[in-house]
């Protein structure tokens, strides 16, 4: 690889200090890389989960160097998804179960990077569509999260697989996660953890209200629909579609979306051979 980019959540590395120190290095050893300069966001009114951090990746970018957290991986995915460009991670956040490099090991692992010594994991991706009213599609690497809007009551969510009426939620809202997603709010609302090379999908409810709705894992050879029913009385209710944490649409009673795989991957860039398990052991125990 011989052209970069660095993407950068500035919010975490102020003044740059760490970017630089990549962009020198790769530089000195005949590299070419560019830092990531970031769209402002039209309408400056925007709600925070509906803003993305947007860029022009250069067209001959080999790989993109991820510095921040997860959520800055998710949104760099975003960015490089349909350039087919690996992304590799440098933690500057917390778990960091996307972005594997320590941030004390970073001339180690750019070493290896320009000694072509390192693995790609291709990660699994959701397509989701709205189907009824206003058509819209949207690709997320970790979850699609349907959730109740800021009315504090629980919502009526119809599960069906393949046109097959699966399960009724009454909940706060429903997680539909990837493998890798797994490890991130379906984790938090209870779910399974699931091998990242794995081919599932994992529907997990958030805060259902019985005591014995649990998460169900499925082939990813499914698709998954799910529709907000009537409330009491046949009130229509109101929810929100989530991508990745970032706002994706809004639904009203008699709505579907419909989730399944989709055809694209996301590459990760992996330097070090450990196993899922010995990664749980590190960042949970």
């Amino acid at each position: 690889m011989n052209h970069f980019l660095i993407f950068t959540n500035k919010s975490k590395d102020k003044d740059l200090e760490l970017t630089h120190k990549v962009k020198d290095f790769l530089e000195a050893h005949g590299k070419v890389c560019h830092i990531a300069q970031f769209e402002e966001p039209g309408n400056k009114t925007l709600r925070p989960d509906a803003v993305m951090f947007k860029t022009q990746v250069p067209p001959d970018t080999e790989c993109c160097i991820v510095l921040g957290g997860d959520g800055t991986m998710l949104q760099a995915a975003v960015n490089v998804r349909d350039m087919d460009i690996p992304l590799l991670g440098i933690n500057l956040g917390t778990m960091g179960y996307l972005t594997e490099i320590d941030k004390n090991h970073i001339n180690e692992a750019l070493q290896r990077l320009i000694s072509d010594d390192y693995v790609i994991e291709e990660r699994m991706l959701l397509s989701g569509t709205k189907i009824t009213g206003e058509r819209k599609e949207f690709t997320a690497l970790n979850d699609i999260v349907i959730a109740r809007k800021a009315a504090v009551q629980i919502i009526k969510l119809v599960v069906y697989v393949d046109n097959r009426l699966l399960t009724t939620y009454l909940a706060d809202g429903v997680i539909i996660s990837t493998p890798t997603g797994s490890t991130g709010y379906n984790m938090s609302a209870g779910g399974p953890l699931v091998a990242p090379q794995s081919n599932t999908i994992v529907i997990t409810p958030i805060c259902p209200h019985s005591l014995t709705n649990r998460s169900i894992v499925l082939p990813a050879t499914e698709t998954v629909t799910i529709e907000l029913g009537a409330g009491k009385a046949d009130r229509i209710q109101e929810a929100e579609a989530s991508i990745d944490g970032h706002y994706g649409t809004s639904i009203a009673t008699g709505d579907r979306i419909e989730i399944r795989k989709a055809a694209k991957t996301s590459k990760i860039l992996r330097m070090n051979q450990v196993s899922f398990v010995e990664i749980l052991n590190q960042k949970l125990l």
